[in-house]
């Protein structure tokens, strides 16, 4: 079953159970993915042939990842503004729909396999100092994608906090 298949599935069955957030959010994310796919095609449509646009504009398994984590972004900035704001009530639907988008997600990735991770890369590039965070961050963040899923910020305090170790 592909990722398209099982949300529509999922949006089926919610719709079934009348669980109307859930409907919500699925309908959300089906129409970012479709607007990520329209976005490819429009960039490829002035390089690629037409009969092959629409095989071509077809969203990979890391694209509809990043969506989904530019969804859930969007939940926790907002769930963090409405506590702000002292607005609890806005705050804690925008925590269930994240709970829901977070399903869709592959499982992060442990701090400690992270902290592992970093230190292989800060060997790798020969860093010793918080001036190399740039060239280590820029061949760790690949590798984070391949393995899984990581709070960037995460990666980027652990980052900090070796490199700074080794001064």
């Amino acid at each position: 079953m592909t990722f398209y298949e099982r949300l529509y599935q999922d949006l089926k069955e919610s719709q079934l159970k009348k669980k109307e957030l859930r409907v919500s959010v699925l309908r959300l994310v089906l129409a970012s993915l479709n607007n990520k796919e329209i976005e490819k095609r429009t960039r490829l449509s002035k390089s690629s042939p037409l009969e092959k646009l629409k095989e071509l504009s077809k969203l990979t398994e890391e694209e509809i990842i990043e969506t989904l984590n530019s969804e859930a972004k969007k939940r926790k900035e907002s769930i963090a503004s409405f506590k702000q704001g002292q607005r609890l009530e806005l705050a804690e639907k925008e925590e269930k729909e994240l709970v829901i988008l977070e399903e869709y997600l592959p499982k992060p990735i442990p701090k400690e396999e992270l902290k592992e991770m970093v230190k292989e890369v800060i060997a790798r590039v020969k860093a010793d100092s918080l001036a190399d965070l740039g060239k280590v961050m820029s061949q760790l963040m690949p590798e984070i994608k391949k393995r899984g899923r990581a709070d960037g910020n995460l990666v980027n305090q652990i980052v900090k906090e070796l490199l700074s170790q080794k001064e």
